[in-house]
């Protein structure tokens, strides 16, 4: 049974589909005037995995993810460069996809664009006029918080506590503090469209709104994005759509967790930003989406280098061994078999529990000692336990069969095979092996050829054994059901 963390009701609940209807979903896209950072890239790889694991479980998924293609900020930009607000808006889409695509986040059914969608603002708003939950001042629309009792349900905050707290704009022509802005009076030189009310523009939360009840409906299934839209933006969704429906906006809130340097949030604003571009050609999209799913998409991230070169190699040392048994197609045995159902089971009970990205990528390591194990004729046959490995890999968005070229330790091979081939490392092969693969990551780290200590440490680790580096120099070793201690 797969289970979500519902951030309207703060706990796990069974994912329970309508009747006969695709699952809907909505994820925030990108305001569209910059490239993206890293943490879009989490974001997005994030509901990517929703995505992709929903349908896995064999259920359809109605997929729309929104471009902000008018707003404050692309308008500066625009201006800063001196070019037209629209064009900008659409470069950056072009680049923001590219991104995408190198991350292998599949596309949406549906990319609705704020700028194509102003008549359904325009009609949302005069609904939640004529219901008495907005006002007009001066051409500006302002939705009215008070008169939706539930305001704060989603963040668990009261209106004091978000008036304490929020970042909301000063304007003494607002009834309360935390009324926002639904229309915006044009100024000049901006864009503007025709109203009721004036020429102006929508402001930003109104456009998701608007959006999901026309292509989604009234009700939609689950609605995603950052954490830190949780408020004020999707407070204001709900309160604009439940005020102007009277149903429920959405089933299940989803949000992903950030990713910091020296646990900060990453963003543009704050000028700790790694543009993904650079990140991708830097560390290579199989190993950036690779580093995001070592952690839970409701957790934080802490992006450094260390951290990036260490998922390379690991899905370097993945990738190798599984090249290595890919051919072995024999017939499939009974032993492998089973190995093929217990690799199932675990990568389904880590992606049932709300999409653990983290516990089913250790069980794709599990399984590379599994592979090391096999004898006889389940050897002949493992090539039928990495299709399996191949087919749950393509559900995280992993091309396990793709070479990952930064990691190369094929003059380590041997040693590793070696220990590999013993259970108890009794033999004098396979310690003389451990004892010159640890020799060659001293060496490494002292030479700071990171990628390759990272990657013994990664490829023993994936063989059960641990490396624990001691004050001195010294390096202790441990496996499961037996320790030492190399000097």
């Amino acid at each position: 049974m797969l289970r979500v963390f519902n951030d309207l009701t703060h706990r796990l609940e069974s994912l329970e589909p309508r009747a006969d209807a695709p699952i809907t979903m909505y994820v925030c896209g990108p305001t569209v005037y910059d490239l993206a950072h890293l943490g879009h890239g989490k974001c997005y790889v994030s509901w990517d995995i929703v995505h992709r694991y929903i349908e896995f479980r064999g259920h359809r998924v109605l997929l729309a993810r929104n471009y902000t293609d008018i707003d404050d900020k692309i308008i500066r930009r625009a201006q800063e460069r001196g070019m037209a607000w629209d064009r900008l808006a659409e470069q950056y889409i072009g680049e923001f996809e590219r991104d995408m695509a190198a991350l292998r986040v599949l596309p949406p059914d549906l990319t609705p664009r704020a700028t194509e969608h102003v008549p359904d603002m325009i009609a949302h708003i005069q609904g939640l006029i004529d219901r008495g939950h907005a006002y007009v001042v001066d051409g500006d629309v302002y939705f009215a918080v008070e008169t939706f009792p539930k305001y704060g349900a989603l963040s668990g905050r009261t209106l004091e506590s978000m008036q304490a707290g929020a970042r909301v704009e000063v304007d003494d022509r607002k009834r309360f503090p935390l009324d926002f802005a639904l229309w915006k009076a044009s100024k000049p030189g901006e864009p503007a469209w025709d109203s009721p009310w004036g020429p102006g523009r929508p402001g930003w939360h109104i456009e998701c709104s608007a959006m999901v009840r026309k292509h989604l409906g009234d009700t939609l299934d689950i609605h995603t994005g950052g954490l830190d839209l949780t408020f004020p933006h999707h407070e204001n969704e709900i309160a604009q759509s439940e005020c102007l429906t009277g149903h429920r906006f959405a089933r299940y809130w989803m949000h992903n967790g950030f990713v910091t340097v020296q646990s900060e949030k990453m963003g543009k604003s704050l000028g700790n930003m790694s543009t993904l571009r650079d990140v991708l050609a830097t560390y290579g999209a199989s190993a950036v989406r690779y580093f995001l799913l070592l952690v839970h998409y409701r957790q934080e991230v802490d992006f450094s280098d260390e951290g990036l070169r260490a998922a390379g190699a690991g899905l370097g040392r993945l990738v190798k061994t599984l090249a290595r048994y890919r051919a072995r197609l024999g017939p499939v045995t009974t032993g492998v078999e089973a190995r093929i159902v217990e690799v199932q089971g675990a990568f389904t009970a880590a992606m049932d529990e709300d999409f653990n990205t983290a516990r089913a990528i250790a069980v794709f390591h599990e399984a590379l000692r599994s592979l090391a194990a096999l004898e006889g004729a389940d050897a002949e046959a493992a090539g039928h336990l990495v299709a399996e490995l191949d087919r749950l890999g393509e559900v995280l968005g992993l091309d396990l069969a793709e070479p990952v070229v930064s990691q190369d330790l094929e003059d380590l091979e041997d040693g590793l095979l070696a220990i590999a081939a013993s259970h108890d490392l009794a033999s004098s092969d396979a310690r003389e092996a451990l004892e010159a693969l640890v020799s060659r990551r001293a060496a490494a780290k002292a030479a700071r050829e990171w990628a390759v200590a990272d990657g013994i440490r990664l490829a023993l680790r994936d063989l059960g054994i641990s490396l624990m580096d001691r004050p001195g120099g010294e390096t202790a070793w441990e496996r499961v059901e037996t320790a030492g201690r190399l000097s």
